[in-house]
């Protein structure tokens, strides 16, 4: 008589009636996971989005120069000097959150010449000024002298992005019920109830306003004019809801 696939087999040993169980078992596991999802009925899947344009209320502005000559350290000490100058100016105008000071990239590196032309060292230094207070931080441009700008941005600071996320979020979320409540409707179903949903954010930043090469020196003695622009900050909440009679 022929054993069962699955039961015990006379005669043979227990490690091969272990590994003949563990067999069996991964099978019945495979056949188990290989069964289709249950289709639910009067289900309905959707998504519904709402987008808003905010102002930016943070500016940002990079300075920069660039140095070259035939030694690193002497090229490392005039990049270091006009930081020191830079840092001096822009230090008088910081303040938490209006208008906030950080250094920014600083690099010395060999620069390959031509043939017959000595080694030479090229370095860049940046600053950078960021904050609410657009006016004090244009008129920094006019009072940093050894640096120039390289770029001018705007942007939306953490609290302004997350309070319009959550306004923008409300009205899709409204609009995701209500999109729910008409489709079901039209069925002939007369109520819904959620089953799953999904909800993501976006908030796009506009193209810089101003952009200049490092090192092309720009003394302004005026403010640098500038347009703050809009970011756009977008909702989509999808999932599935279950229509009822």
């Amino acid at each position: 008589m022929k054993p069962d696939a699955c039961g015990a087999v006379g005669g043979r040993s227990r490690a091969h009636a272990r590994a003949a169980a563990a067999l069996c078992l991964a099978l019945l596991q495979g056949a188990a996971l290989a069964q289709p999802a249950p289709v639910v009925a009067n289900q309905l899947s959707l998504s519904a989005s709402a987008t808003a344009e905010v102002v930016n209320d943070l500016l940002s502005i990079t300075f920069a120069t660039q140095r070259e000559g035939n030694d690193a350290a002497a090229v490392q000490a005039q990049l270091t000097q006009a930081l020191e100058a830079a840092l001096a100016e822009a230090r008088k105008a910081a303040r938490p959150g209006q208008v906030d000071i950080s250094t920014g990239n600083f690099a010395v590196q060999p620069r390959d010449g031509v043939k017959g032309e000595p080694l030479k060292w090229q370095g860049s230094v940046e600053l950078r000024a960021e904050g609410r207070d657009f006016d004090a931080l244009t008129r920094l441009v006019g009072r940093i002298q050894t640096l120039s700008v390289s770029h001018v941005g705007h942007r939306l600071s953490r609290e302004a992005r997350e309070k319009a996320e959550a306004e923008v979020g409300a009205q899709a979320i409204a609009r995701f019920r209500a999109q729910a409540a008409a489709h079901a409707k039209a069925f002939g179903f007369g109520d819904v109830s959620l089953r799953a949903v999904e909800i993501g954010t976006n908030a796009s930043a506009p193209m810089p306003r101003f952009r200049a090469a490092a090192g092309a020196e720009m003394a302004m003695a005026a403010p640098l004019p500038v347009a703050a622009g809009v970011s756009e900050v977008s909702v989509v909440v999808s999932g599935s809801v279950q229509m009822l009679k």
